[in-house]
C-alpha cells in the first residue's frame, strides 16, 4: 500500500505542474483587443475602421481598455452615406471610434453599477440597466466580458455616436 502512495505522489505532482503550465500558457496566449476582434469574425467593419483611423497601435497598447464593440450587423444599420463620410473624415472617424472606448478594464459586474462613463473621445456614455438588459446609450449589450490581454470587449448591437455626430 505504501509503494502505491510513493509512486502516486510523483504522478500527482506531474499533473499539478502540467495544469499550472497550461494556465500560464493560456494567459500568455490571450490576445489583445485588436487580435481578439479580428479572431471573433463578427467585427470586420470595426477592425477595418480602426485601421483606417490609425488606432490599431493604440488599441494594442498596454491599456487597459473597455471597448463597446459594434458588430458588422450594427454597422450595417448605419446609412451607407454616413459610413462613407466617416471614411473621408479621419478625425471624425477617430472620434466616433474613441466614443466606444473607456479607460480601464470594466467588467460587466462593474458596468451594471455605473450610470455613465467617460470615453476616450472625451464625452460621456449613458449606462442603463433594465432587468438583465444593459444599454450603452441606445445600444444593447449582447455579449459581455470578452477578456483580452489589455482589457475587455463588450459586444453591442448598434453603433453609438457622440452627441455632436448624430
Amino acid at each position: 500500500m505504501r509503494n502505491r502512495w510513493i509512486w502516486g505522489l510523483p504522478a500527482v505532482l506531474l499533473v499539478s505542474a502540467f495544469i499550472s503550465a497550461v494556465a500560464v500558457s493560456q494567459r500568455a496566449e490571450q490576445k489583445d483587443i485588436v487580435d481578439t476582434a479580428v479572431g471573433a469574425g463578427q467585427f470586420k467593419t470595426l477592425v477595418q475602421l480602426v485601421q483606417e483611423a490609425g488606432l490599431v497601435d493604440a488599441l494594442r497598447g498596454k491599456g487597459p481598455f473597455t471597448v463597446f464593440a459594434p458588430t458588422d450587423e450594427a454597422f450595417a444599420k448605419l446609412p451607407k452615406a454616413q459610413v462613407e463620410a466617416l471614411l473621408k473624415d479621419k478625425e471624425a472617424l477617430r472620434q466616433v471610434l474613441l466614443y466606444h472606448v473607456v479607460s480601464g478594464k470594466v467588467m460587466s459586474q462593474d458596468v451594471v453599477k455605473l450610470r455613465s462613463a467617460k470615453t476616450l473621445q472625451g464625452q460621456t456614455i449613458t449606462i442603463r440597466v433594465q432587468g438583465k438588459t444593459v444599454r450603452i446609450n441606445d445600444a444593447k449589450v449582447v455579449r459581455a466580458d470578452i477578456e483580452c490581454s489589455n482589457g475587455v470587449i463588450h459586444v453591442i448591437d448598434k453603433v453609438i455616436l457622440p452627441p455632436n455626430r448624430k
